[in-house]
């Protein structure tokens, strides 16, 4: 090769290598999504580091698990974002809990949303009355559990026997093998992910007593704090939030019909109260816009690892 074919292919091969670091990194397989493109995401506190973990692996930051304010474990994104994204997981990464999220999405306040339920009646409701209809996607699996305080000696109950502690025909613990004492059924507010996954996956069309609104808790982490707190508790929330988020491995969580949930059982499908994660979008969502190219990345291959690592299942 002569010298002036050699400097035109150095420089041809400059060329493209401009233009190929011009171009927006490819990084989990999702091309030309960026900082400035990157899709309005909500979802519930449960999908909160999912979604943060899934923006860092698509545009290519280190990240790191750190404990934040509100005792929820969460990621951290290390490298310096570009300027005016310094804030970009607080701001386009939000977590507005499911029925905020839900509402987003259909007033179109986001774009995709990732739960652990699909959308609620009440939210169905408003959905026809604002004329938008969603397309809902299972994207992982987990697991709805019960937890109870680490002194109480129930280490399993029924389908049956939770149901009856949740209608309130079973009020003592010396019922289902306990101590004599007087069960705390603790519940969650009425349209927030694991009320409406409780009412759904167990309840099965039975009506929760009454005296569970005395008893309610608003926000996932103070589950927690309510049954460290009381002995003769129980309460439910997911696998993940548990083991992943609030890390609490000092609160037990109880065998269904004495099966405990646990990688294996979820997977085979032998724990009784399997859930899964969903990603929603609006029906009407343009097919060539980057939140739906995130929202086919989500439901594809590529996503699955991301999801184990965040401590979800493959569906």
């Amino acid at each position: 090769m002569n010298k002036i074919a050699l400097v035109a292919c150095l420089v041809f091969g400059a060329m493209i290598a401009c233009v190929s670091c011009n171009k927006e990194s490819n990084y989990a397989g999702l091309e030309d999504i960026s900082f400035t493109n990157y899709p309005k995401v909500d979802g519930s506190t449960s999908a909160r580091a999912l979604n943060q973990m899934v923006a860092c692996k698509i545009l290519g930051a280190r990240y790191e698990w750190v404990l934040g304010l509100s005792e929820e474990w969460r990621i951290d994104a290390k490298d310096i974002f570009p300027k005016n994204f310094e804030n970009f997981l607080i701001e386009r990464i939000q977590s507005s809990q499911t029925h905020g999220a839900f509402i987003n999405l259909l007033e179109g306040n986001a774009d995709i949303i990732i739960t652990h339920r699909t959308i609620s009646p009440d939210e169905a409701e408003f959905a026809e009355l604002v004329g938008v209809t969603l397309i809902e996607t299972p994207i992982a699996s987990d697991a709805f559990v019960f937890v109870v305080h680490p002194n109480n000696p129930v280490k399993s109950l029924t389908i049956d026997e939770i149901q009856k502690i949740y209608t309130g025909e079973i009020t003592n613990w010396s019922e289902v093998g306990g101590n004599d004492a007087a069960i705390n059924a603790y519940s969650r507010p009425r349209n927030s992910g694991s009320e409406e996954v409780f009412r759904t996956l167990l309840m099965d069309g039975l009506e929760p007593d009454d005296f569970l609104n005395e008893l309610e808790i608003n926000s996932m982490h103070e589950v927690f704090h309510a049954i460290e707190n009381d002995v003769n508790s129980i309460c439910y929330t997911f696998r993940n939030y548990a083991e992943v988020i609030a890390r609490r491995s000092d609160i037990p969580k109880i065998a269904i019909n004495g099966i405990y949930s646990d990688d294996k059982t979820i997977e085979n499908r032998t724990y009784p109260f399997v859930s899964a994660m969903y990603v929603a979008i609006r029906s009407d969502l343009d097919p060539n816009s980057m939140a739906y190219k995130l929202y086919e990345w989500l439901r594809s291959d590529k996503a699955k690892s991301t999801f184990i690592e965040c401590g979800f299942l493959p569906k």
